[in-house]
Formats: C-alpha cells, sequence, structure tokens
C-alpha cells in the first residue's frame, strides 16, 4: 500500500494480507491523522473505515512504549470488539503493539490484569472502557489517540455521554470519530470535545 512515509513493518503487514492499494479514503486522510488533527471522517459502509482506522492507529504508536494505554478505540459490541483487535493483531504482527479488547461479556479483573502489566491499544465498548477507567483509576492522560468507530451508530444507542464523559477525563489527545452518516448527534460531540474538527467526507 503506497501511503507517504508509511512505517515499513506496518507495509509489509499491509501487502500481506492482500491491501496492495490504498483505497480513495486511506489516501485522503493518511497525511491528515498522522498529522495529529481531530477530524470526523464520513466514509460508506463496507468503505475500510475499521481498517483505515487501525492501520493510522499503528501507524502513530508504532512500537510499545512503557505500560500505560496510549490509545482508546471504541467499538459498539462484543463482535466488533473481536473484529477490531484481530484486525490490529494482523496489520501489527511485525510490530510489538500491545492490544486488548473488552466488552460486557469479558472477565473485568482480568482485564483490568492485563492492562496493568502494559497495554498500548485498549478496544472496547464505551460503557466496558468507562467502568475499567473509573474503577481501576487508570491514568487517561497518556492516551494519545481517541478514536470512535461507528459514531453515529453509538450516539444514535444514547453512547453519546459516556463519550463524552470518556473524553473530558483526557487532557492532550487526537480524537477522530469515523462515520457512515455525519448526523446531528455527531456535528455536536465533535463541537464539544474536539478542537477545530477537519471534516472529510467520501462519496
Amino acid at each position: 500500500m503506497q501511503l507517504k512515509k508509511i512505517n515499513p513493518k506496518l507495509q509489509q503487514a499491509l501487502i500481506e494480507n492482500g491491501l496492495t492499494e490504498a483505497n480513495e479514503l486511506q489516501h485522503e486522510t493518511f497525511s491528515t491523522l498522522k498529522s495529529g488533527v481531530d477530524a470526523v471522517i464520513q466514509s460508506p459502509p463496507k468503505s475500510g473505515k475499521t481498517t483505515t482506522l487501525v492501520l493510522n492507529v499503528i501507524q502513530r504508536l508504532e512500537k510499545a512504549i512503557g505500560e500505560s494505554t496510549r490509545a482508546l478505540v471504541m467499538v459498539e459490541n462484543r463482535d466488533k470488539v473481536l473484529e477490531t483487535v484481530e484486525l490490529f493483531q494482523k496489520l501489527g504482527n511485525h510490530l510489538d503493539l500491545r492490544v486488548i479488547g473488552v466488552h460486557e461479556k469479558g472477565d473485568i479483573d482480568y482485564d483490568k490484569n492485563q492492562i496493568s502489566l502494559g497495554m498500548d491499544i485498549l478496544v472496547g465498548t464505551p460503557t466496558k472502557i468507562n467502568d475499567m477507567f473509573s474503577s481501576a483509576g487508570f491514568n487517561m492522560n497518556t492516551i494519545k489517540l481517541f478514536m470512535v468507530d461507528d459514531a453515529e451508530v453509538m450516539f444514535r444507542n444514547r453512547m453519546d455521554a459516556i463519550i463524552l464523559r470518556l473524553s473530558l477525563s483526557v487532557e492532550k489527545t487526537q480524537r477522530v470519530f469515523f462515520c457512515s452518516t455525519i448526523t446531528e448527534r455527531v456535528e455536536v460531540l465533535a463541537d464539544k470535545i474536539m478542537i477545530e474538527p477537519l471534516f472529510f467526507e467520501a462519496e
């Protein structure tokens, strides 16, 4: 996949997984997301939004550092948690980034222990992530990337209040929403938590 200054190990994993050509979404957003700006990225269903999210998180973090979580990736449900974690493992298999997925059907004590051992990327449902951080007292200020996939679906399901609360717990981070439709709720929450967000709308 030809993207400007892409990590060679990430590039290798993309090619091994059959992703040899960047689509419009990936090509148009790569440099923007790499720069660290807040953004709302709208693209039709099945256009590669989750892959775009995952490859950009891997590109930004590059390698395991310290013990504290550096990327929060919020997704809709358990199935999406498992799917996204698997994608991180596939595209990050030549790097040492540590990723864990958490959801309502998991064991919260086990999840907390795994995170306390050292974790780079935490993928989970907003409710589960909120429960973990509020009960375990993890440091939220190490979060460098605050990603929300399928944002319009989660906000329609009243997850916006929890996501707002989590965002307020992080002082300085890059916030990115991925969605199929930019709804009023998406715009409202972006306005509340983002700094001069860039809106990218794909055909």
